[in-house]
């Protein structure tokens, strides 16, 4: 169970809304601009491919996969004084027999409130794509459903420095609106930046499901509600703070009940309130092409290549003399990918060590495959272990196996991406 570093969230700027951490602050009142009603979708709509989902497929009353998803549990206010207890219990979270995860909030019998927190943490962790849930939240004062991420290497490095995206958040005294917010080094709490959407009718978003996405590429992220756009966030933006937004996060889904931002149930609050959860789906955007198909060369011109052209999970990866066949051939995702043979390359195990073996594995979103090509060393960085792609014992010959190895600029760990 994590520390009580809850980041979550609100003040409105005019240009904005600026959502508040753990500080003690009182949204402000500046109105969010509704989209257009025919707002047109995301211009990568048609053009992404599904990397990852839970469909939340099972039976009533059924867990959900741990192997997706972890239970956060705890009553001690999350850094912004709520009142729940989060708990692992089914009558918290669960599936529905419909194809719907429910998380519930409740009041017990001796007046106390119970709900879930869900995360993804070292399970499901995934830098750049789409990133979408399709959600119906709960309404009422006092409740406060999000759907968002923390970065990957929390709580090794701490909040706000390893980012925060908020993908939707919303508080339930204001029914018609939802928020998107980023918080990193010195642009957190008070100081978060983000934007609003209001419902195009001015409806509650309770009284349906809407989907709720960011398509977040190297430098940018877009937040979209039903596939309409409202807001772009980018490097510039942060001014000259750092951005922390180029690494792996893992997804959280919550209720909370209470807290600084929201305010308290009153007596019009009703319980027990439901979050029913439909899918949770990272897409890779651009039809996963991102920079291109062709070789991957190291700097003395030879090749990255499967070991064998063998389509093996676990299969090595490897230096050979560049020979034009398919094991030699790499898709750059938009995801943070590296694809050969509709497989990833992936760290062995998961692993950070230096000297950890690289290999060819089923796609699976974790920080294991992502991979950043830093465009002045010309690294390759796992972001999950901060360490760079070289080959073992840095030898540039054919059949060189490849490992992680701490990044130092050097040649053997320059590598020429396709375009």
């Amino acid at each position: 169970m994590r520390t009580q570093y809850r980041p979550r969230r609100s003040l409105l700027s005019t240009a904005a809304c600026l959502l508040t951490a753990a500080a003690l602050l009182t949204p402000g009142t500046a109105a969010a601009a509704p989209a257009p009603e025919a707002a047109a979708p995301t211009a990568e709509t048609n053009q992404a491919a599904l990397v990852w989902s839970d469909e939340f497929e099972g039976p009533a009353g059924s867990a959900p996969d741990p192997a997706n998803w972890n239970h956060e549990t705890g009553d001690h206010g999350w850094g912004n004084n709520e009142l729940q207890n989060y708990t692992a219990s089914r009558a918290n979270s669960a599936l529905d027999g419909d194809g719907n995860l429910v998380i519930t909030a409740r009041r017990e019998a001796d007046g106390s409130y119970t709900s879930a927190r869900m995360t993804t943490q070292n399970k499901v962790e995934n830098a750049y794509g789409r990133i979408e849930a399709r959600i119906q939240i709960p309404r009422g004062q006092g409740i406060w459903p999000a759907f968002w991420m923390l970065g990957a290497d929390f709580p090794q490095t701490p909040w706000p420095d390893s980012g925060e995206i908020d993908i939707m958040e919303n508080i339930g005294r204001e029914p018609h609106l939802v928020h998107g917010t980023v918080h990193g080094p010195g642009y957190s709490g008070a100081n978060g930046i983000g934007a609003s959407y209001m419902h195009p009718q001015g409806w509650s978003f309770a009284d349906g499901f809407h989907t709720f996405a960011v398509d977040w590429r190297p430098g940018s992220i877009t937040w979209s509600v039903d596939g309409n756009a409202y807001h772009t966030l980018d490097r510039a933006d942060v001014g000259g703070n750092p951005w922390v937004f180029d690494q792996p996060f893992f997804m959280i889904l919550n209720v909370a009940v209470g807290g600084n931002w929201p305010g308290y149930p009153d007596a019009t609050t009703q319980f027990p309130q439901q979050m029913l959860v439909d899918y949770v789906r990272i897409y890779s955007l651009d039809g996963g092409t991102g920079g291109g198909t062709g070789t991957i060369t190291a700097s003395n011109g030879i090749c990255l290549d499967v070991a064998g052209a063998q389509t093996a999970n676990g299969t090595p990866i490897q230096l050979a003399h560049c020979n034009g066949n398919q094991a030699q051939q790499w898709t750059v995702g938009a995801d943070g990918t590296l694809r050969a043979f509709d497989k990833c390359m992936d760290v062995a195990s998961g692993g950070t060590a230096a000297g950890t073996p690289v290999q060819l594995w089923e796609c699976n979103g974790t920080g294991a495959q992502q991979w950043v090509h830093d465009s002045g060393s010309q690294a390759l960085r796992n972001p999950q272990s901060g360490r760079c792609l070289q080959p073992q014992g840095r030898v540039q010959n054919d059949g060189t196996r490849m490992v992680i190895a701490d990044c130092d600029g050097s040649a053997v760990q320059r590598w020429n991406l396709p375009g």
